[in-house]
């Protein structure tokens, strides 16, 4: 199976890269819609991040104020890193066990869609890794009329997270974002091709199919032995 990382920054246009894998019927692992998941009123992940930020967090229905809770978060490096730190055994898991419901049904190549791929040194198990960059400038631009921040608002939101240039250095595949959505389907369409090719071995190995082949391998080389014996 291949197991392709999909990243990118605020505002890059990640997620609509995302949604055109989907549509593409490529199968995607959302992390955003794990940790909102793990955000859930009542869950193990509820309960640490109440505990830690206190229940001003909290809306009068118990579930968690994200807009407030990410207002608290990038304006302070502490709290985002002990924000993530509470998190991420439970997105970690919540992104393996996706990945299994996809290998059981028999899935060739599955994208998961990771912010902080490098981050949490989530790109070792990932291959190719697909970023989508765009300059600084445009992201504070988008971020801006996207969500109606201030300037300074939305630059300490795009300073908190590790920057593009960065992030593109650590590239397979880039996809360069600054120009309107023609261009980005036309680049898309060439990752499309590349992420669909044929599987390594490797890859073919770990896939369900590559599986079972060995447990026939194995099984028939057991019956043999026995045949002889």
């Amino acid at each position: 199976m291949r197991i392709v990382g999909l990243t990118g920054g605020i505002a890059s246009g990640k997620s609509t890269v995302s949604n055109l894998f989907k549509a593409n019927g490529i199968p995607v692992v959302d992390a955003d819609v794990i940790a909102r998941n793990v955000l859930k009123k009542g869950s193990g992940g509820w309960k640490r991040v109440v505990a830690a930020f206190g229940e001003e967090i909290l809306l009068p229905s118990r579930e968690v104020d994200r807009p407030k809770l990410g207002q608290m978060v990038f304006s302070s490096d502490s709290k985002r890193q002990l924000l993530n730190k509470l998190m991420a055994p439970y997105i970690s898991s919540g992104i393996f066990w996706e990945i299994l419901k996809e290998w059981v049904k028999g899935a060739k190549v599955i994208v998961v869609d990771i912010p902080l791929l490098f981050e949490a040194k989530m790109d070792k198990w990932t291959k190719p890794i697909v970023v989508v960059w765009v300059s600084q400038e445009t992201q504070l631009t988008r971020l801006m009329e996207r969500d109606g921040l201030s300037e300074e608002d939305a630059r300490n939101r795009v300073m908190a997270q590790m920057s593009l240039d960065l992030k593109r250095s650590k590239a397979d595949i880039v996809i360069d974002n600054n120009g309107g959505l023609d261009e980005l389907h036309q680049q898309f369409d060439k990752v499309l091709s590349e992420i669909r090719r044929p599987l390594t071995w490797f890859e073919f190995w770990r896939s369900r199919q590559g599986a079972f082949s060995i447990l026939g391998l194995v099984t028939s080389g057991l019956f043999v032995c026995k045949q002889l014996n």
